[in-house]
């Protein structure tokens, strides 16, 4: 399990115990990327534990400029664990990063910004503790091909789950022919789930880090699974999703697998997503919970919901920062794009979970996806959900039917607020709304964001001919 480090001097011994002979200090960027610098463990004195560890940060893309670049890596001793994958005994520490020429936590720290979030949280009142449940899917696959240049562009991914392997000619070993096939692979047994023992590896592993594990599971998708973990606070439950990628890669690479979280890597099958469960809570009571009405739900939480829907283009530029989330986010693969909240309705862009006490009432948004960077996704939900309770802001809903089966004029003539459907839709949103995230975001941060996001993923996604393209126009 993890360490339950508390203090610098219990990572000292902690550290002596276990002999580590390196110090891993880990850091994330705006895209939600992990970076790391080892330091020997003779070499890391308690001074540099409280003072801070020197960095270039205009190395990391759109952080400092050049001439002052200078940063320092704040170690958050509690968020130690082992890595299990090293080959000498190493320890991980989470960092926060800290701007030395403002005397603060840095603006555009993802990390750093969860944790003004919930001071903003507590000081103007709405709570004193905030839950959030990730669920992160992710496919597994045996080869991964990518080719990209000035006149040629194309992937290839391969699965000996896939359905287009039926006719392939596997060596000796022969072809099995036990495959989930599209949109067949929600909870097959051995041998048509073909990950049983690398999804277990994985599970003891994520134990191993200090994640509670709670169950494992192929997915829908053909070589989709998905590993359980227990919710936790703001910013305890984001560095579990770093943890948990980390762990999830590093076992497939291990098993000569890669795995990825890439929202829609397969054509006309489900994609990954990342469901977040959220709640309020204040003095041990829950916020979110009223007996009595729709689902238990509070009329905080749907003021909460609805500041969520309110922004929701600004938020899923956040939630859904990349061109292909918005291939997921398409009516027929379980990855709900309409604005309003069902219990049980797993149609609904916000599913009230079944069977909810006081103890486990909350709401589940099922858009977000693993692109997200989790501090910065887990803060703008809040952000957006506080913003909502301040101005009363109420979800259209509740619709109990199953709004999959709905066209795109039924949605219209219901009136039903949508999800951007591309990336230059969100981000636009957020240009046009961004004032909710100012009470702890900068404004330079938020047009860092948006600029970046344009830069690497619009403009070279839109300026790339794909193969539909050259299909569907090249003979006209």
């Amino acid at each position: 399990m993890g360490t339950f480090v508390n203090n610098k001097d219990e990572f000292y011994k902690y550290c002596e115990e276990n002999e580590v002979e390196f110090v891993d200090f880990r850091f994330t960027d705006i895209k939600g990327a992990w970076h790391h610098i080892s330091y020997r463990m003779s070499a890391v004195e308690a001074s540099m534990i409280e003072a801070g560890l020197p960095f270039d940060g205009s190395s990391i893309e759109n952080w400092q400029p050049i001439n002052k670049s200078d940063m320092l890596l704040k170690p958050d001793v509690e968020s130690a664990f082992l890595d299990p994958f090293t080959a000498d005994s190493t320890v991980i520490v989470i960092c926060d990063v800290y701007d030395i020429y403002e005397n603060e936590l840095y603006a555009k720290c993802p990390r750093s910004i969860a944790k003004k979030t919930l001071k903003y949280m507590e000081d103007e009142g709405f709570a004193d503790d905030a839950f959030f449940g990730p669920e992160n899917e992710f496919f597994i696959f045996d080869d991964v091909k990518i080719t990209m240049g000035i006149n040629e562009s194309g992937y290839r991914v391969d699965s000996e789950e896939g359905e287009w392997n039926d006719n392939t000619n596997m060596g000796d070993i022969g072809n099995m022919g036990h495959r989930p096939r599209t949109k067949g692979g929600y909870f097959p047994t051995m041998p048509t789930d073909s990950m049983v023992d690398l999804r277990a590896e994985m599970m003891l592993l994520l134990e191993e880090v200090g994640l509670t594990v709670m169950l494992g599971h192929h997915e829908v998708a053909q070589a989709q699974g998905e590993i359980g973990i227990k919710y936790g606070g703001l910013i305890e439950a984001a560095d579990n999703v770093q943890k948990y990628k980390y762990v999830v890669k590093m076992v497939a690479h291990l098993n000569g697998k890669t795995a990825t979280f890439m929202p829609k890597p397969l054509f006309g099958d489900n994609g990954n997503g990342m469901h977040v469960h959220q709640s309020l809570w204040k003095n041990g009571k829950n916020l979110f919970y009223q007996e009595g009405e729709y689902a238990n739900l509070s009329p905080m939480a749907l003021q909460y919901l609805g500041g969520i829907f309110k922004h929701s283009a600004a938020v899923a530029s956040f939630t859904n920062p990349s061109t292909n989330s918005y291939k997921r986010l398409i009516p027929g693969y379980e990855a709900p794009s309409i604005l309003t909240y069902s219990s049980q309705n797993r149609s609904a862009a916000c599913r009230i979970p079944y069977g909810a006490g006081e103890m486990a009432t909350r709401i589940e948004t099922r858009f977000p996806d693993s692109t997200a960077c989790p501090y910065l996704c887990f803060s703008v939900l809040m952000l957006a959900g506080l913003d909502g309770i301040k101005n009363n802001y109420i979800p259209v809903g509740p619709m109990d039917e199953d709004l999959f089966e709905l066209s795109l004029d039924e949605i219209r003539e219901k009136n039903i607020p949508q999800m951007p459907h591309t990336l230059r839709e969100a981000l636009e949103g957020l240009i046009e709304d961004h004032d909710f995230l100012l009470p702890v975001m900068t404004q330079d941060f938020v047009d860092t964001y948006q600029h970046y996001q344009f830069e690497r993923q619009v403009q070279p996604d839109e300026a790339r001919p794909t193969a539909f393209e050259f299909q569907s126009t090249y003979s006209c």
